[in-house]
């Protein structure tokens, strides 16, 4: 495999990247051509350098232009998005069911996940050996433990049958071209790291925002949920386990929603109240590129210059939000107006939503270098896997309740009471469609659920068969995304994908 081929050490250390301890604070990384294992891991610099390493891999996702972005392609497998930008094909393959294994998108999640893992991999096995503060090393071993999950976690749930590496590579090992495991060793790989990272002691909370004790939590919640459900169904056990993980998030006091909807796209709230855990950008040295994607196309209401029109919200979703809801309002989560560039005081109508919650004011009426977030778990989604997790294991209980008339109070809505518990399991599902829209997260709860949301009648159907408002009827196959090409080129034991 292309993504496994190019592990090599002295080629991975000069994929040490600029993470730095917080979003402003950078490294300044040399060229590291030179080194190799025996003289490179004998500092504490060094274990910090491979650490930061590993997070890289998580910027390519969000990268996007004219040619779309990797991030969309699990909001496009929802039927819940569309786009003015043609020549995105990756999109549009996705978002009408006609994808094919030749898709970039899933390249890019591929071969970077991977080379995360390759670098948390080096982390795990060098790191323990490095005559260092021992609070220093277990904090960064913690934080390898969790990435490595963050990418499998990620990985198993988009391609299925994938390759289970957990130790370093190079051209020579029998691992370079190793066979898909079976999901199940997987998710257990997946549970063991975060339950190392649990013992390293990480705060709770990182306002630098690299992992902590509340991220590894909620994953692993997220994870746990994953496992009662689709495709291992596991059951009651790992229902009450997640219940268990959120909770323990929630009981922490770390936490706490937003009181405005503003704060979500605010860059000076990042990495703090809800946010429990963000890739990081910092405006001019290292800015997000997805503001052009999120902007009408050539509409003339942003300061960038280039305005892609790559995604926005389907009219019907935004329609199927309960009335009152104030996360459907103009300038909550989505937006369909907005000033001039050339005259402020002008408001033109866009004509479609588009996403208010990604939205950077300042980068887009000025600076066009967006220090942006990427959110990838809030305290919202914690209460949300929570009361889910509560009712399948207990039923409707008063905690389950709480939590996610937590979420509804903010919106505006009306408290649940005094319903069954499958009533209630429906009504939570509704507010995670409605809470973490385009955030990465819908598409992964259809596949685990094997449930879609009809935006016309408003309640939930089955995967397979769901069809999209604009048409497109959805497969047994669009449950994984295909093995991208190149990888079952270069590795004969891989196995495409049914369907694809």
């Amino acid at each position: 495999m292309k993504g496994l081929k190019n592990l090599k050490y002295k080629v991975l250390i000069m994929l040490v990247a600029v993470f730095g301890g917080g979003c402003t604070d950078f490294l300044d990384e040399k060229d590291r051509s030179n080194f190799t294992l025996e003289n490179y891991f004998t500092k504490p610099e060094h274990a910090t350098s491979v650490v930061n390493a590993i997070y890289e891999s998580l910027r390519p996702i969000t990268q996007s232009g004219f040619g779309g972005g990797a991030w969309m392609m699990t909001e496009f497998a929802t039927g819940l998005a569309d786009t003015d930008l043609g020549q995105a094909q990756y999109s549009l393959f996705v978002k009408n069911l006609i994808n094919n294994s030749d898709n970039g998108y899933g390249q890019t999640y591929w071969t970077n996940y991977y080379r995360g893992i390759a670098n948390a991999n080096l982390a795990i096995d060098q790191i323990p050996a490095i005559n260092m503060d021992e609070g220093l090393k277990s904090q960064l071993l913690g934080e390898a433990y969790f990435m490595r999950a963050y990418y499998y976690f990620h990985l198993v749930r988009l391609f299925g049958n994938i390759p289970l590496i957990t130790e370093p590579i190079d051209l020579s090992s029998d691992q370079l071209l190793a066979s898909p495991a079976d999901p199940a060793d997987v998710y257990n790989t997946i549970v063991a790291d975060l339950l190392e990272a649990e013992k390293t002691g990480l705060a709770f909370r990182d306002p630098t925002g690299r992992a902590s004790m509340g991220a590894v939590k909620t994953m692993l919640a997220s994870v746990y949920l994953t496992m009662a459900g689709y495709p291992l169904q596991m059951g009651d056990e790992y229902y009450s386990l997640a219940a268990e993980k959120a909770e323990e998030v929630i009981d922490s006091g770390e936490f706490s929603l937003f009181a405005s909807y503003d704060d979500l796209h605010e860059p000076a709230q990042k990495n703090l109240g809800e946010n429990i855990f963000m890739i990081q950008f910092a405006p001019y040295l290292m800015p997000s590129t997805w503001q052009v994607s999120i902007i009408p196309y050539n509409r003339g209401i942003s300061n960038y210059s280039a305005e892609t029109g790559g995604i926005f919200a389907d009219e019907n979703f935004v329609k199927a939000y309960p009335d009152g809801d104030k996360r459907a309002e103009e300038k909550a989560f989505y937006y369909t107006s907005y000033s001039l560039r050339s005259d402020r005081d002008e408001v033109i109508e866009l004509g479609d939503y588009y996403l208010f919650k990604h939205f950077d004011e300042e980068a887009q009426t000025n600076t066009t270098s967006s220090g942006l977030n990427w959110p990838v778990m809030r305290y919202a989604e914690a209460l949300l896997i929570f009361a889910e997790a509560s009712n399948e294991a207990e039923g409707p209980n008063a905690k389950a309740y709480d939590a996610v008339n937590e979420i509804r109070e903010r919106a505006g809505l009306d408290p649940l009471a005094g319903l069954s518990k499958e009533v209630l399991r429906e009504e939570i599902w509704k507010e995670k469609w409605f809470e973490l829209s385009f955030e990465n997260k819908t598409w992964f709860d259809m596949v685990r659920l094997r449930k879609a949301f009809n935006v016309t009648t408003g309640q939930f159907e089955d995967y397979v068969g769901h069809q999209f408002v604009y048409g497109p009827v959805l497969k047994e196959r669009e449950l994984l995304f295909p093995i991208p090409t190149a990888e079952i080129r270069n590795n004969p034991n891989l196995v495409q994908n049914t369907g694809y």
